[in-house]
């Protein structure tokens, strides 16, 4: 027996690296009884059988799992936001960080296209910007040459794996053939009729890329909140999660309690009051959704 780590799955088909080699491998029928489904990340054990080929015959322990995209063990998120083509939206990285921070995932925001934006927009975006690095999440900036991008992404990528997120026609692909030119991926094509791009990965598959791996995956495909409670919200905004420490009522949802304090700094201007609507809108998204049964 071996071990390795499931770096691409295709049609079936496990890739297990080990010693540098890829192992096409297949899973064990008994998986599927025990509704175990490897996932590509997945740290495993397999058996040979001939030269190239091998059956999975366990999948350890993961630290951390996502349902869409299907991969195990991601450290972090590299989320991927153009200034214009399309235009950035505020609420739309608001739920993506929610989502993200519900997986107990880091963050970091990785900024595009703003060689294509006009003076105003860039001023407006950079005084948003400047209130995420505020409340403590990495922010990087658009990086055309590869030398240049290498060296900016590696003290992230490093030791970790990180998986690409963000809408389709941000940039998600172009990134990744600016660090991996070999790999010639297909750059998404935007639609003047619809004002975004057509999603072009199909796969999921772990690249190797500054010291690190990197998910060449379809991203978040779904963005909803069905596993997050009203409750667990809160924690998942960050600045909201601080100052709710010192609201009066241990329970506050920081709605229309009295004595709350995210309230109190969303009136002082301490939290910004776009990510305190997008809160209270995401609330009522989760409060009004059918109950699971």
């Amino acid at each position: 027996m071996a071990e390795g780590q499931i770096r691409k799955a295709i049609s079936g088909f496990y890739y297990v690296e080990h010693n540098g080699e890829l192992i096409q491998c297949k899973s064990r029928g008994v998986f599927r009884l025990k509704k175990i489904s490897p996932l590509v990340g997945d740290f495993v054990t397999y058996v040979p059988d001939g030269a190239n080929d091998a059956t999975i015959t366990d999948v350890h322990h993961r630290k951390s799992e996502l349902v869409r995209p299907p991969i195990a063990n991601v450290d972090q998120v590299l989320l991927v936001f153009s200034v214009v083509e399309p235009n950035m939206s505020l609420r739309l990285l608001d739920r993506f960080l929610t989502v993200i921070e519900s997986h107990q995932l880091e963050p970091i925001l990785y900024i595009s296209k703003e060689d294509l934006a006009n003076p105003e927009i860039l001023e407006e975006n950079e005084k948003n910007l400047a209130y995420y690095r505020r409340i403590g999440y990495t922010v990087l900036r658009n990086v055309e040459n590869k030398h240049s991008l290498l060296e900016t992404l590696r003290p992230y990528f490093s030791d970790k794996t990180t998986v690409l997120a963000g809408q389709s026609g941000v940039g998600k692909s172009t990134l990744l053939n600016t660090l991996l030119p070999e790999l010639q991926l297909k750059t998404g094509v935007i639609s003047d009729a619809l004002g975004r791009g057509k999603h072009t990965t199909r796969h999921v598959e772990l690249l190797e890329v500054a010291g690190g791996l990197v998910a060449d995956t379809p991203g978040f495909s779904s963005l909803d909140f069905e596993h997050i409670e009203k409750e667990e919200l809160r924690d998942y905004f960050v600045e909201i999660s601080e100052a709710g420490a010192n609201c009066k009522f241990r329970g506050c949802l920081h709605v229309k309690e009295p004595g709350c304090a995210v309230k109190a700094q969303v009136e002082e201007g301490m939290i910004s009051e776009d990510r305190y609507k997008n809160y209270l809108l995401f609330l009522q998204e989760i409060t009004d959704r059918k109950p699971r049964y």
